[in-house]
């Protein structure tokens, strides 16, 4: 029997006690400073975009501060109190939060809510991070382009509250347990740049043709057409999906305007030139659609158009939506080395690409493994019986 089993064993014999997070903690909304009034040195602040992209869970000292007279109007977090955000792009951010750890009260912008609670900090952060806790909040939350979860609506949140030994217990197995995930990732995230680095050599290298090896028009080897112009609105949803310009689909729609094989080159936008790849039945609308001849591996042609990201992304023309055209793209030049040569190349490359791209399998797939594993353990160490009535 474990530490933890003996607490709960000795202390909550009839179970844990829900309650809402308002009876618990007094929630109130950050302040008003913005980026533009930080300063060298001066009062800690935090602003909620931090929380996003700098923080981790617990944070003990600022990256930013403000003047005096500027905090003179702000909201305040006190030591151990959590600081969430609560405006996000997407369901799956909002709400991130972090634990204030630091010895002094720090500033608090907008966009935030400060938890003033009597829980051990460090629980109820782990706890704002679980499945339980996602579930509740993606009834709260509200808005289309910008997702919001109101301060307010935060003090329904029910939350398992043992007593203190046991939160206590709990949050030493977590951190512990998240210190030797973020070693492990660490260490996976090393290996996994360094084999991208080899892979972009060797890419390089054999995407690289002596003079020997024959060039042709980009018009004779292969094929482009233009994507077909369609809306959300317009079309019923479904599991095909929808190539708009980005990195990935934008939609899932009911039919599609290409099956098989596809390279596609995003036409406008941010993402004007990414080639991407599919072999799936898929509906392209804001780029170009590029299928090799007969003389032509299409998985070849994918990773030399690939290797040239760099020259179609210059490719960009315009001022408010960047663009490239087809003409841009069918004054590329081709090798063309013999078929089994470009089978070899594609099946070294292919190797490559799994082992550090995919999700499924090779470096990518043991990362998330291991993200999995922690939040499968957090999710069960932060679920209880509840106490029976």
């Amino acid at each position: 029997m474990t530490k933890l089993d003996k607490l709960i064993l000795e202390l909550c014999q009839n179970g844990i006690e829900y309650k809402k997070l308002g009876d618990i903690a007094t929630i109130s909304r950050g302040g008003s400073f913005q980026k533009k009034d930080y300063v060298e040195k001066g009062v800690p602040c935090i602003h909620y975009g931090q929380i996003y992209m700098h923080y981790g869970l617990f944070v003990d000292k600022t990256i930013s501060y403000i003047s005096e007279e500027v905090a003179q109007k702000q909201k305040f977090a006190e030591p151990n109190d959590v600081i969430m955000a609560v405006t996000s792009e997407n369901i799956d951010d909002v709400c991130k939060c972090v634990a204030w750890l630091g010895k002094e009260k720090v500033a608090v912008s907008g966009h935030t809510a400060i938890i003033h609670h009597s829980l051990h900090p460090k629980y109820l952060v782990y706890f704002l991070h679980t499945s339980m806790f996602y579930r509740q909040k993606t009834k709260f939350a509200h808005g289309t382009k910008v997702i919001e979860v109101s301060p307010n609506k935060l003090n329904e949140v029910m939350i398992p509250v043992p007593p203190l030994p046991v939160q206590r217990e709990i949050v030493r197995i977590l951190d512990n347990f998240t210190e030797l995930t973020a070693e492990l990732t660490a260490e996976l995230t090393a290996e996994l740049t360094a084999r991208r680095k080899q892979y972009e050599y060797y890419r390089d290298a054999l995407l690289t043709f002596s003079s020997h090896v024959p060039k042709m028009a980009f018009q004779k080897c292969c094929l482009l057409s233009r994507g077909d112009y369609i809306t959300k609105k317009s079309a019923k949803p479904g599991k095909i999906p929808v190539i708009l310009g980005g990195q990935e689909p934008a939609y899932y729609i009911d039919r599609a305007n290409h099956t098989g094989q596809a390279i596609v080159i995003s036409r406008s936008g941010a993402s004007a030139g990414f080639v991407s790849y599919w072999d799936e039945d898929i509906f392209v609308t804001d780029g170009f659609i590029i299928e090799a001849k007969d003389n032509l591996n299409q998985k070849f042609l994918f990773y030399y158009l690939k290797n040239l990201q760099s020259a179609l992304n210059s490719m960009k023309k315009g001022g408010g939506v960047p663009h490239i055209t087809g003409e841009n793209i069918s004054a590329l030049e081709i090798p063309v080395p013999p078929l089994e040569e470009q089978a070899r190349i594609v099946s070294i490359l292919d190797r490559f690409d799994a082992l550090c791209n995919d999700l499924t399998s090779g470096l990518p797939a043991e990362i998330e493994a291991r993200k999995k594993q922690y939040e499968y353990y957090r999710d069960k160490l932060l679920t209880f019986q509840e106490v029976k009535a």
